[in-house]
C-alpha cells in the first residue's frame, strides 16, 4: 500500500507542476492578446482604405492597367502560397488548421495543372514540410512580434519581385496567403486570401461588396501612375495585416488551449488525490484488521498479555 501511495503522490506532484506551467502560459497569452489586437486595429483601416482606392480606380477607369489586375496571368504555372504558422507549440489547433488549409489549396492547384510554391512563416509549418521531404521555397522563423511588420514588408517585396519577374523559373502567376482571421478572443478561423490577381469583389473577405459605389476621384498625373503606387502598397498592407491577425489568433488559441490544459491537470490532481486517500484508508483498515485478528488469536489461545 505504501508504494501505491508514493506513486499517486508522485503523479499529483507532476500534475501540479504542469498546472502551474499551463496557468503561466495562459496568463502570458491573455496579456499579449490586447497588444496584438491593437496592432490589428491600427493596420486594418489602412489596408481597407487602399482596397477602396484601387476599387474606385477600377470602377471609374476603363483603360488603367497593371500586371496584378490581369486575371489570366498564365505564364509559368507557378503559384505562390504564403503559409503563416506559429514558432512554438501549445497553441491548440492554430498551426494544424492553417497547414490543413494550405494542403487543400495545394491539392486544388495541382489538380488544375499548377505548381504551388510554398513560402512559410513559422517553425511549425517549416518542420511540417521538411519532415515530408518537401522543404518550402523560403521560410521565415524566429520572428519577434515587434519585428513582424518589418518582416512583413520584406516578405511582400520578395513576393512582389517574384510576381513581376520575367524569368520563368522565378515568376509567380498568382499569390495566395493562408493565415487566420481574428474576430475576437473566442473566435478565430483559418482563411485563404488571394492577393494576385487582385480580387476586389471576389472571394476575399476583406473586399467591399460589388454593389457599393465609390466616390469619384481626380487622378494626378494619371491612373496608371496611381496604380503603380497603390498596388504594391496594397499587397504589402494586406500581407502585414494578415500576419498581425494571425499573431493575435495564435495568442487567443494558446490561451484557450492552456485553459483547457489547466482544467485537465486539475481533474488529474483531484483524481489521484481521491485514489491516494482511498489507498491510505485501505491501508489503515488493513492495519486495524490485522490488530483485531491478532488480539482474537491471543484470546482464543488462552494467553494473556502481561
Amino acid at each position: 500500500m505504501g508504494a501505491q501511495q508514493r506513486e499517486y503522490k508522485k503523479r499529483i506532484s507532476s500534475a501540479t507542476g504542469m498546472k502551474k506551467i499551463f496557468q503561466a502560459q495562459e496568463m502570458i497569452a491573455a496579456a499579449r492578446i490586447s497588444k496584438a489586437h491593437a496592432r490589428v486595429l491600427a493596420t486594418t483601416p489602412y489596408a481597407d482604405a487602399i482596397t477602396d482606392a484601387i476599387a474606385s480606380v477600377v470602377q471609374h477607369t476603363k483603360d488603367a492597367e497593371h500586371p496584378f489586375l490581369v486575371h489570366d496571368r498564365t505564364s509559368s504555372n507557378r503559384v505562390g502560397v504564403l503559409l503563416i504558422t506559429a514558432d512554438r507549440g501549445m497553441a491548440g489547433s492554430y498551426s494544424p488548421s492553417a497547414i490543413r488549409e494550405a494542403e487543400m489549396l495545394g491539392n486544388k492547384l495541382r489538380k488544375a495543372g499548377k505548381e504551388p510554391v510554398m513560402y512559410v512563416v513559422g517553425r511549425k509549418g517549416e518542420s511540417y514540410y521538411r519532415f515530408r521531404n518537401r522543404p518550402p521555397h523560403k521560410a521565415w522563423t524566429g520572428i519577434r512580434e515587434e519585428e513582424m511588420a518589418e518582416v512583413g514588408l520584406t516578405i511582400a517585396r520578395e513576393l512582389r519581385d517574384a510576381l513581376l519577374s520575367e524569368v520563368p523559373s522565378e515568376h509567380l502567376d498568382e499569390l495566395y496567403v493562408v493565415g487566420h482571421k481574428f474576430h475576437n478572443r473566442f473566435r478565430q478561423e483559418p482563411r485563404i486570401a488571394r492577393l494576385v490577381p487582385l480580387s476586389l469583389h471576389g472571394d476575399d473577405q476583406a473586399a467591399q461588396n460589388s454593389s457599393e459605389t465609390f466616390p469619384l476621384y481626380e487622378y494626378s498625373p494619371d491612373p496608371e501612375s496611381v496604380f503603380a503606387e497603390l498596388v504594391p502598397r496594397y499587397v504589402e498592407s494586406r500581407i502585414i495585416n494578415i500576419l498581425l491577425q494571425s499573431i493575435a489568433s495564435e495568442h487567443a488559441s494558446r490561451q484557450k488551449a492552456m485553459k483547457t490544459a489547466t482544467d485537465n491537470a486539475e481533474t488529474q490532481i483531484q483524481k489521484f488525490t481521491r485514489l491516494a486517500n482511498s489507498a491510505r484508508q485501505a491501508e489503515i483498515t488493513q492495519e486495524i484488521t490485522e490488530i483485531v485478528g491478532g488480539a482474537d488469536a491471543l484470546s482464543s489461545s488462552g494467553r494473556k498479555e502481561r
